[in-house]
């Protein structure tokens, strides 16, 4: 049996059909109160509790030989510190001890590539020190503490692999993520600016396949730094304009405006915490940083090959089409239909 937390996230939905297809025995614990809908109809085992919830934990993890965990609290605001420390370095914490005590044989622990160090000079590997005296997110600082609670299982005996992930992009994005929102609204003209930048981008097929790698051949206390490939915000909507048959917003802001407006922004819907943000004054400095990541050690040690990015881009456009959360174009699409 195989133990998958996060089912409802971008990574977790398609992880978990993955290993569905292969076919696994698959447990995901899932938090009451939550839309769990994204597992309706799956073939699965639903444990409910939460990852704060140490008894909770134990009990889910409780007759599992293998554990995914990619459950995390995900956000790239300033606030909600406190939860963010719980739900990701304590809860995983839980994970591993539970673990531990229920001799679990491998544990893959989804990271965080903003919880790798870099100089901005080379593309970033395994090997960068985190500097926490640098301006961080508080998401980025518990993923380094994530990494930190691994080593420390792996020092007390447990099999346990951190799969470093990009920017995902691809289907099954039920909630969706901010790349997935960005690509409706280009297809929907919606968006009417953007702004230049790059960073790494990893599909939803390499990022599961990665993680199935890690656990299958990686070594324990290693993590692995899993990534498509690098594009510039315009090279990502030059791929948007050819999938979707629209054009690009018609705004290409300057980096140092958008940076401003950000944060006027964000002061103002601090108030309002139920509006959602496309562009939050630290993901407008991580696009202006052009972090390259260096994949080699996930090449060399798991056989890990990455796909084209723009295939992903397909995938995730068509998926976004059937739940009609795109209109879909009238003119041919390169996702493979017409309408």
């Amino acid at each position: 049996m195989v133990l998958l937390t996060g089912a409802n996230g971008h990574l977790g939905a398609n992880l978990l059909r993955r290993l569905l297809a292969d076919g696994e025995q698959i447990r995901v614990f899932l938090r009451t109160g939550s839309d769990n809908s994204t597992v309706d109809g799956l073939a699965v085992e639903r444990v409910y509790g939460d990852l704060r919830d140490f008894e909770s934990v134990r009990a889910a993890v409780r007759g599992c030989s293998h554990i995914y965990h990619c459950a995390a609290k995900v956000s790239t605001l300033d606030s909600g510190q406190q939860e963010l420390f719980e739900s990701n370095v304590l809860g995983t914490r839980h994970v591993l001890l539970a673990a531990l005590e229920h001799n679990v044989r491998k544990v893959v622990v989804s990271g965080s590539f903003s919880a790798t160090g870099y100089d901005l000079v080379r593309p970033s590997d395994e090997t960068f020190p985190f500097n926490p005296f640098l301006k961080h997110l508080p998401y980025g600082m518990t993923k380094a503490f994530v990494e930190h609670e691994c080593l420390k299982a792996a020092a007390e005996g447990l099999d346990v692999v951190v799969a470093v992930s990009c920017a995902i992009l691809g289907p099954n994005d039920f909630k969706p993520s901010r790349m997935g929102r960005v690509l409706c609204d280009v297809a929907n003209r919606r968006m009417r600016a953007y702004i230049p930048g790059g960073f790494e981008f990893v599909s939803a097929r390499d990022i599961v396949a990665g993680h199935i790698l890690a656990m299958q051949k990686g070594r324990s206390g290693q993590k692995y730094i899993l990534s498509s490939e690098f594009l510039t915000v315009d090279d990502l909507m030059t791929i948007f304009e050819e999938v979707t048959g629209q054009p690009r917003p018609p705004l290409r802001l300057p980096a140092p405006m958008m940076a401003f407006f950000a944060e006027a922004s964000n002061f103002v819907l601090n108030f309002f915490p139920e509006v959602p943000r496309r562009f939050t004054p630290a993901a407008v400095r991580i696009l202006r940083m052009h972090r390259r990541a260096d994949i080699g050690k996930a090449r060399r040690e798991l056989g890990y090959e990455p796909t084209p990015i723009v295939d992903a881009v397909r995938e995730a456009y068509d998926w976004f089409v059937e739940r009609r959360a795109i209109l879909r174009p009238k003119a041919v699409s390169l996702a493979g239909a017409r309408t």
